[in-house]
């Protein structure tokens, strides 16, 4: 059996890919699970310049939100799939421990920090499984495509 050698590089890219796709299938998750009940477009309105200090359109700050999901989802997948070239037990549980992981650094560390989302308030039960299972389901998609691409690219 031939054993596959290490490289950041490719786990990187692996990781990148699997990320972007996951990012698309926790979107679809999302809608299917949504986090609240209310259809207001929720989220840091930090994320959505305002060009001239005008207001985005409804339509144009939803897009430039999923265009940042995509590639926070990208880059984190990434930064994953390079940690798992050197240290592969951070893949245990298909990637369902990443995706938890990112829950609690995003959510509740992370962007209240960097000043791109305001401390998070006590949620419903709800919002706090929706949550959790779009993440973890970010988790397990960006671990099987990343295994995937992976192996393709050795």
């Amino acid at each position: 059996m031939r054993t596959r050698s290490r490289s950041i590089v490719k786990g990187a890219i692996a990781g990148c890919i699997g990320g972007l796709l996951a990012a698309a299938v926790k979107s679809a998750a999302d809608k299917v699970y949504p986090p609240s009940s209310s259809s207001e477009l929720k989220g840091p309105s930090t994320l959505t310049p305002k060009p001239r200090s005008r207001e985005l359109t409804l339509e144009k700050r939803h897009r430039s939100q999923s265009i940042s999901r995509l590639g926070i989802g990208a880059a984190a997948g990434a930064a994953y799939g390079a940690v798992a070239e050197v240290y592969p037990p951070v893949t245990a549980k298909q990637g369902a421990n990443f995706g938890m992981a990112l829950v609690a650094m995003t959510h509740d560390t992370s962007l209240p920090f960097l000043g791109r989302a305001a401390r998070p308030e006590p949620e419903t039960k709800r919002e706090q499984t929706s949550e959790l299972v779009s993440f973890v389901i970010y988790g397990v998609v960006t671990e099987t495509v990343r295994r995937i691409v992976r192996r393709m690219i050795n």
